[in-house]
């Protein structure tokens, strides 16, 4: 596997080359890479995982995912339409650490430690733009073609929502039999020890790279 393709937000090298050699609008293609990058996107999907994990209401399901979406939507486009880049070590990290929170909320640290409950919501939705600067650091990097532009990165956008809703229900099946199980209170803490602890090997392995490169 090679460095390119163990980033968390990486596109792969056959899509970076389509990206770089075409202009024009290309719906179609746009639709199809944003998607693969939400189902590939490994930490999303941790992300959103730990975002659901006790959410039982759809409702609620919603509200959250709505607004991790429009974050993550709103620095996307803005990130590539106005060329607002942030180091991509840097903010992979930062997403690492996005999971890492996650987790410790999902474990009721932040109770314990300091006696109060941080708003979910606002949490997701700053992480959310988190998430959508993490993709427009990589996009500009392929100097993608001014050359329909605009119509190509909500196309992306487009494909990346339709990732998450096909990620989401994957989950939402998955988390609806585990929890029906006896054994789901018992293992919640060990779920998200895990997952807090995959945040941390994101979070070291991003900033290593950024001190080595």
């Amino acid at each position: 596997m090679t460095t390119t393709i163990a980033f968390a937000h990486a596109v792969a090298e056959g899509d970076k080359g389509y990206i770089q050699e075409i202009t024009g609008i290309h719906l179609i293609p746009f639709v199809y890479l944003g998607a693969k990058h939400m189902v590939t996107g490994y930490d999303h999907i941790l992300f959103l995982f730990g975002v659901i994990f006790f959410l039982y209401r759809l409702k609620d399901i919603a509200i959250h995912v709505s607004l991790f979406a429009l974050g993550h939507s709103v620095t996307m486009l803005a990130g590539v339409y106005f060329g607002i880049g942030i180091n991509s070590y840097i903010i992979d990290a930062i997403i690492g650490f996005s999971v890492v929170y996650k987790a410790l909320d999902n474990l009721g640290a932040y109770q314990r430690w300091f006696g109060v409950q941080p708003d979910t919501k606002a949490a997701t939705f700053v992480f959310g733009l988190c998430h959508g600067f993490g993709l427009s650091s990589k996009i500009l990097d392929y100097d993608i073609s001014p050359d329909g532009l605009l119509p190509n990165l909500l196309a992306f956008n487009v494909g990346v929502e339709i990732g998450q809703l096909l990620a989401l229900a994957a989950i939402l099946i998955v988390m609806g039999f585990w929890r029906r199980s006896p054994g789901f209170l018992r293992h919640a803490y060990t779920a998200n020890v895990v997952m807090m602890s995959a945040g941390f090997v994101l979070i070291g392995y991003q900033l290593t790279g950024w001190f080595v490169s």
